[in-house]
Parts: C-alpha cells; sequence; structure tokens
C-alpha cells in the first residue's frame, strides 16, 4: 500500500516506538573486589539462591563457574534424589492409576450410619434410552448383522470384520464379495452419519 492512499482507522497512526535501551553513566564493575572491569556476566549466587545474581567479567566468571559445584555439601543419596526428581522437572507425580485406586479405596471407608449407599449395589441400574431409528438405519444394521441396541465397539468390529472377510484380496478378486464389501462399508457410512459410530 502506498502512504498516499493509507488512511489510519481510528483517525489517528498508532505506532509503537521499540525501547530504548537505557544505560546507565558507569558501567557495572566487577564483583570481584581486586578487578576493576566491567561486571557483564552473571552468576548465581548459591544453590539455594539461584534468582539471585553476582557480576563478574569475564576473566573472573570462568573462574567462578568452574570452581563452583551445585551438589557441593550434599550426600549421594541427595544426589541421587535430585537427579531422580530432575526427569520430571522436579513436580509431584503418581505412579499410573493410583489415584482413582486410592480415592475408590477412601469411599470405601466411608461410614454410612444414614444408610444411604446400602442400596446401591441392589438398585438396578437405569438402561440408557432406546434410540429412535431410521429405516436406513435400520437396513444398515441389519446388514451388519446387528441389532438396534448395538453399541459403538460392537458395530465397529464387526465392521472390521466383515471388510476383512469381503475385502478382494482375501476372496482372490471375486466380484460377489467385492458387490458384498460395497454394500458394507455403504451401511457403516450410514451409521457414521447418524452419530452411532
Amino acid at each position: 500500500m502506498s502512504d498516499a492512499r493509507y488512511r489510519p482507522r481510528f483517525g489517528k497512526d498508532i505506532r509503537i516506538k521499540p525501547d530504548e535501551v537505557v544505560r546507565s553513566a558507569t558501567p557495572r564493575r566487577c564483583a570481584r573486589p581486586d578487578c576493576s572491569n566491567e561486571g557483564a556476566h552473571r552468576v548465581p549466587k548459591s544453590r539455594d539462591r539461584l534468582n539471585e545474581h553476582l557480576w563478574f567479567c569475564l576473566e573472573h566468571a570462568r573462574a567462578h563457574n568452574e570452581s563452583w559445584d551445585y551438589f557441593a555439601g550434599m550426600s549421594e543419596a541427595q544426589i541421587e534424589a535430585f537427579r531422580t526428581e530432575a526427569l520430571t522437572g522436579h513436580r509431584p507425580t503418581w505412579p499410573l492409576g493410583k489415584r482413582s485406586a486410592r480415592a475408590r479405596t477412601d469411599f470405601a471407608s466411608v461410614e454410612d450410619d444414614l444408610s444411604v449407599f446400602s442400596d446401591v449395589a441392589e438398585k438396578e441400574r437405569p438402561r440408557p434410552p432406546e434410540r429412535l431409528l431410521t429405516r436406513p438405519q435400520l437396513q444398515a444394521l441389519e446388514l451388519l448383522n446387528l441389532d438396534a441396541s448395538a453399541t459403538l465397539p460392537q458395530i465397529k468390529a464387526r465392521y472390521k470384520e466383515l471388510v476383512k472377510r469381503y475385502h478382494p484380496d482375501a476372496n482372490g478378486g471375486d466380484r460377489g464379495a467385492e458387490e458384498r464389501l460395497k454394500q458394507v462399508i455403504k451401511a457403516y457410512g450410514v451409521l457414521r452419519a447418524a452419530g452411532l459410530t
């Protein structure tokens, strides 16, 4: 777009200027008392205060890093524990499936003074509502040799079984099996379009 045709949307053109780097008049000095060079390189103060830094010149920063041992003063067991926790970023973890199992056992140990849960096992589970199927959907289920109450896993399993059975490679190129395969695929498409799979 040329500048002559450009018009700001809201009457004024908003332009963001890049931040200007504010430099102090005097550079930061190296943290070593006997050094007068600029302290341009930061190093952590200690293992316990990693967010606090000392500023050294390049030479003293190298010397500090070479002599600094993060694990100084830690036992072998503490170092191994740190190494293990580092695998998960020092965040808490639980073995797979343990949290849900603990929750179930805690629930089972609740005292039921008011007999709220006494008849839970005795109650008949409510049946899922019967779905109303259209004629093409019923025909598709009939072609797959399933009844109207077939579940999603049953429909998918039956479809996979029939595709393997009627595939031309499994039948030596038999045209009758190929026609049957087309019907199975079409029936499965009808059920997918209906949201049953």
